[in-house]
């Protein structure tokens, strides 16, 4: 049904003219865009920033606290809108956590050269009700959320509708298809971690078992493990950073069980971001090696302001999510003895304030993971190779219907359409471009034809990879 539109006008032969005609001026109502987006109900204008080819726009959005409860408490909802043409497809991105004022492009926005509206995920700051009751966060109130502004928007974006985003923003793109299946006209969902089962996580041992080389595995493994080693040494580092930038440990409990979990957190986040090609920074003989070849190592691929108060604090929103609904892995380390480890993988629980109550409902992914299996309708679930998230991914069903899951070969967790072999991105690009309402005649009968149809622009399309929790 999604692509019924798409396909009546390639019948008509008015798709392949909206593709292939140059650009037309803008009207008086594009003109009047700004005054027509804060015509809509709840919205307000923050800032207008400048933006060749494009106008740009960082907005709020007067949002229910409680969507069941329509007509009482509100918050103000940051978003932001990157205005090309109301004739245009749109895209609906969010990363799942806070939204960037600066303009940029998702991938699909890239593809189908369409307008990009880009959600701020609530309790994210300032995307957050106060009071904060945290019961208001769940993943049905973040895709109301959505639903929300797309219905806001639609009367003047009234072409296709496409959601994307990252990781959590791949989460996040996935349950507002579960919750509100009608809205969309397709879904690209980026190495979305799929927990189904929270304490079944065999997968991501798996992962770690084999990937990459068996030298570079030793490499990380070796140095993780020193790092443990030398734990009183190298702490007394920590303490001076720490003394030196102000650094507090209220909520992980000390500056020791911070140290840990930097340690424990450094193979996972060498493969999400880094890879194969960077094994060569690592030291191949850890016992061999300095103090501060070992700090080094640890502190850049993993961070050691991150489980400081002050690294947590933003990242809260998240930690709720992940220890009521969401889920997160917890891995072994067999090359790691008892002795040298305190406090072990921890749970979500330890990095969220001890004030904020939190319950876990393990039926939450099961709903939405049978859900993908049997009615997934024109998704798209993009993994990279490398990446530890791959190891537990959403999977749909022989039921449903136009949805594919493919794999970036020796990508991480920055793998998109462009790094798929050759047959899979152009079935990708085809079927985006269809979704979306903008694929020629020549691209409906050959998908090997099918491109992005705007120009790469290193400022716009530049993916900003920092550094994420490791979603456990």
């Amino acid at each position: 049904m999604r692509a019924l539109i798409g396909r009546i006008l390639v019948t008509m032969g008015l798709m392949s003219l909206l593709v292939a005609a140059p650009a037309i001026p803008a009207s008086a109502a594009e003109d009047d865009i700004l005054d027509r987006l804060l015509a809509i109900d709840g919205v307000s204008l923050i800032e207008e920033k400048p933006v060749e080819g494009y106008r740009y726009f960082v907005l709020n959005f007067t949002q229910a606290v409680d969507h069941r409860k329509p007509h009482g408490a509100t918050f103000q909802q940051r978003f932001t809108v990157l205005h090309k043409d109301t004739a245009r497809p749109t895209v609906f991105h969010t990363s799942g956590y806070g939204v960037s004022t600066n303009p940029g492009r998702s991938e699909p926005t890239r593809i189908i050269d369409g307008n990009q509206v880009s959600m701020e995920y609530r309790f994210f700051t300032p995307s957050r009700p106060d009071p904060a009751d945290w019961d208001d966060l769940d993943i049905w109130q973040g895709a109301s959320d959505q639903h929300a502004i797309y219905e806001a928007l639609k009367p003047i974006y009234g072409a296709n509708w496409l959601s994307t985003g990252g990781s959590k923003g791949g989460m996040t793109a996935t349950y507002f298809e579960r919750f509100y299946p009608r809205d969309m006209d397709g879904v690209v969902a980026y190495v979305a971690p799929n927990d189904v089962v929270n304490g079944e996580d065999s997968a991501y041992d798996e992962f770690f078992e084999t990937v990459g080389t068996e030298d570079c595995r030793d490499r990380l493994n070796g140095v993780q493990r020193e790092a443990l080693v030398r734990r009183e040494a190298l702490k007394a580092k920590y303490a001076d950073l720490a003394a030196a930038e102000d650094y507090t440990f209220t909520t992980v409990g000390s500056l020791d069980s911070a140290y840990e979990m930097v340690v424990l957190d450094f193979v996972w986040a060498f493969w999400q971001y880094a890879g194969t090609g960077e094994c060569g920074n690592i030291p191949a003989d850890a016992p061999a090696a300095s103090d501060q070849e070992i700090w080094d190592a640890i502190d850049y691929y993993s961070g050691f302001s991150f489980y400081t108060d002050q690294g947590l604090s933003p990242y809260t929103p998240y930690y709720y999510q992940a220890g009521t609904e969401m889920g997160a892995p917890t891995i072994g380390f067999p090359h790691i003895e008892d002795s040298l480890i305190r406090y072990g993988y921890q749970s979500p629980r330890s990095f969220v304030p001890r004030d904020i109550e939190m319950r876990f409902d393990p039926s939450a992914m099961r709903d939405v993971d049978s859900w993908v299996r049997k009615h997934a309708d024109q998704m798209l679930f993009v993994y990279g190779e490398a990446d530890p998230w791959g190891a537990e991914r959403f999977r749909p069903g022989k039921t449903t219907h136009d949805s594919h899951v493919f794999t970036a070969p020796g990508m991480n967790h920055g793998a998109n359409v462009a790094g798929l072999v050759a047959d899979e991105r152009d079935l990708a690009t085809a079927r985006i471009l269809e979704w979306a309402g903008v694929a020629s005649n020549a691209v409906e009968a050959d998908e090997a034809k099918a491109e992005p149809l705007a120009a790469y622009d290193a400022k716009l399309d530049k993916r900003d990879l920092k550094r994420e929790p490791t979603l456990r």
